[in-house]
């Protein structure tokens, strides 16, 4: 067993209003003073390691914004602390409102979490694993619930075999799927197209547009330079623990720096070479 799946999920009625009367189940309050994600001075050392170094980065509804780094750059450590799967050192952390230290519950609640682990029980099938996750968010209409999830990454055929057989790839959608199950109006996503082929990419994709779509926002971790692009309403790129270049990408505000510049702005600011 994973002790990151033990960390990220825990009991609940599903019905329960947060500390300051929101509703329940990942439903969050939109618009401009609220933004979805707002990280502020965030820090975070591993040793003498200093992985975060005073990160500012803001997500609002409706957006996805793309995360590019090189390895070490501190992504995943940003999307665990997101997750409140790991805690910072120093600075906030606030998802759809709501202080991820203090009311993690109810953080984990409002987020859908897709790790580059699956986070998923091995030795169980798919089926057994996402009824595992419906009882410990609490969920009511489990079953309608696993076969809409699934049903949108396309493993309604593999539900049923143990996930310790199935190729990373499809580990990889029941992931996807149970990140779904509590219907979470912010997604984190760490590298999802590892190991997906082609189809289950689209599928991928179909995921995040719908849910940026329905006015949630998604946080897109990826080495994948053209699908940061073409996903992201905005791009930043990590380096030295911090965002060292940010833009908008469409909208009126959109991007007027062409694939080839940003592609030099990334190298430049990640230190990896050409």
């Amino acid at each position: 067993m994973k002790n990151d799946v033990n960390a990220y999920v825990q009991p609940g009625t599903g019905r329960d209003l947060t500390s300051d009367g929101r509703a329940p189940e990942g439903s969050a309050p939109q618009g401009p003073a609220i933004p979805a994600i707002e990280v502020r001075g965030v820090t975070k050392s591993y040793g003498r390691v200093r992985v975060l170094d005073g990160l500012d980065l803001t997500l609002q509804w409706g957006q996805v914004l793309s995360v590019l780094g090189p390895n070490g750059s501190g992504k995943t450590t940003l999307l665990k602390i997101l997750a409140t799967l790991t805690r910072p050192d120093a600075g906030s952390v606030r998802v759809a409102g709501m202080d991820a230290d203090r009311a993690a519950g109810h953080v984990r609640r409002a987020t859908g979490v897709v790790m580059h682990d699956p986070m998923l029980y091995a030795d169980l099938t798919g089926r057994e694993n996402l009824r595992f996750f419906c009882r410990m968010f609490g969920l009511d209409q489990p079953e309608e619930r696993i076969a809409e999830s699934v049903r949108r990454v396309g493993m309604t055929s593999r539900l049923d075999q143990r996930v310790g057989t199935l190729s990373h790839g499809m580990q990889k959608r029941i992931s996807i799927a149970r990140a779904l199950l509590h219907r979470p109006r912010v997604l984190l996503m760490d590298e999802p197209e590892s190991g997906l082929d082609q189809g289950a990419i689209e599928l991928m994709r179909e995921v995040v547009t719908a849910t940026k779509a329905g006015g949630g926002a998604v946080l897109l971790v990826t080495h994948n330079f053209d699908q940061a692009l073409g996903l992201g309403d905005r791009l930043a790129i990590l380096g030295r623990g911090k965002v060292a270049h940010e833009e908008s990408l469409t909208g009126a505000g959109g991007s007027t720096t062409s694939p080839e510049e940003l592609r030099a702005l990334y190298f430049k600011h990640s230190g990896e070479p050409r």
